[in-house]
């Protein structure tokens, strides 16, 4: 998605402002293959590659910021090794950091609503959806 369509994409939807005061963003994560719920407020994809099996349809989803997503050398370096989890999410923070603008983006979009980061891993806790919801919250 080009850079600033993901952003003018989720400007036009209406989506719930988070139930917290002030700016404060309610971020969730969840599997891609789990179905929609009536509280996922934005939903956005943040894995490189499209997940299996799911038509884009049935993800209804309403950004996919693949962008954002681990370099492929990182990912096929970690393996979700719990071992390796510090030193990967150390990694992507870096990595992140270096790319600064897309994930400056993202949190500028995102702030004040309810998101919910959809991503295919089984692991939630070992992915790097846990990095990117704590950078961005």
């Amino acid at each position: 998605m080009p850079k600033k369509k993901a952003a003018k994409r989720i400007a036009k939807k209406k989506v719930k402002p988070a139930k917290r005061a002030g700016t404060k963003t309610e971020m969730r994560i969840k599997r891609a293959y789990e179905p929609v719920g009536g509280e996922d407020g934005l939903r956005i994809l943040i894995d490189r590659l499209w997940p299996r099996g799911l038509s884009k349809t049935a993800l209804k989803l309403d950004a996919w910021v693949k962008r954002l997503a681990p370099s492929n050398e990182l990912r096929k370096w970690y393996k979700h090794d719990p071992e390796k989890f510090a030193e990967f999410r150390r990694r992507y923070v870096a990595e992140l950091k270096a790319r600064g603008e897309p994930l400056a983006e993202l949190r500028e979009t995102v702030r004040g609503h309810i998101v919910t980061l959809l991503t295919a891993t089984k692991e939630l806790d070992l992915s790097h959806a846990t990095v990117l919801r704590d950078l961005l919250s």
